[in-house]
């Protein structure tokens, strides 16, 4: 009997722009039930590495394999769009990208759209309630508040999505995230710029996520507190290529993760961050 294939796979990846080499023969696995961070210094490649998972960059090299319900998808070969609505993966950005005039309700419903098309059949019919739509979107109203009960918004559903507090907006990027129910969530810095306690907040969130929801999470992030504090697995990248992978402890102890960060080794007890 074989082992199932991991919910993603990398395959010597690899990213030029000209003659500069972003990416250089990366290969890792991410769990289905598990959060891969993907950490490095700044410019090593982190984003690179999102941009070609969700479509943005075509790789130069590589084979990028998401399975979702016992289906491989080759990313690599995928349109953007397709990458999101059939190979379920979800993304948020390093710089949030909410609609801030529409209501927080509506930044979750919106997030539904392709859903809802579908059950129109991509016609006028569903303003007049025919076919399956009014079930439709009774659903997709459901899954948006059971999203705002998880990331505390409730009571403020109705107010413009641009009024609410930096951390607020982030816990509401995840949460529309969420309502595209995604295979795959791939989160660019989320504790950026987060106060200690909506830091810890988000580490709530995704620990639930990662606990109910049976999909991978992958992590970028600078904050090492959360990094050692909520991933299975650590990526760590340098000038675009693969210096460790492993659990949090080994990669906190090893020696050329600690030359990257801050060049020696006599800090590494600085870089685990007291985790």
């Amino acid at each position: 009997m074989t082992d199932a294939p991991p919910l993603l796979r990398v395959e010597h990846l690899s990213m030029h722009f000209g003659g500069l080499v972003a990416i250089d023969d990366l290969s890792f696995d991410a769990a289905r039930g598990e959060i891969t961070a993907i950490i490095g210094p700044n410019g090593a490649g982190k984003t690179t590495v999102f941009n070609c998972l969700t479509g943005f960059y075509k790789p130069t090299v590589g084979r990028l394999t998401m399975q979702r319900d016992d289906t491989p998808w080759q990313l690599e070969q995928l349109e953007d769009y397709r990458i999101a609505r059939d190979a379920g993966v979800a993304r948020t950005f390093q710089n949030i990208r909410i609609f801030p005039q529409m209501s927080v309700l509506e930044n979750l419903i919106v997030a539904q759209h392709h859903v809802l098309m579908k059950a129109s059949g991509y016609s006028a019919l569903a303003l007049i309630g025919i076919g399956g739509y009014r079930k439709a979107e009774r659903e997709a109203v459901a899954l948006a508040r059971y999203w705002l009960e998880r990331v505390n918004l409730v009571e403020r559903a109705d107010e413009d999505a641009g009024s609410l507090s930096y951390g607020a907006q982030r816990r509401l990027e995840i949460a529309r995230a969420m309502c595209m129910r995604p295979a795959l969530l791939c989160l660019d810095e989320p504790a950026a710029g987060l106060n200690p306690r909506e830091t810890g907040e988000l580490n709530d969130l995704l620990g639930f996520i990662r606990a109910e929801h049976d999909i991978g999470l992958l992590l970028i992030e600078h904050d090492m507190g959360v990094v050692m504090g909520i991933s299975d697995k650590v990526v760590v990248l340098d000038y675009g290529r693969k210096i460790a992978d492993g659990t949090p402890e080994q990669v906190r102890n090893d020696p050329a993760v600690i030359r990257a960060y801050l060049g020696e080794e006599d800090d590494a007890v600085e870089f685990a961050g007291g985790a």
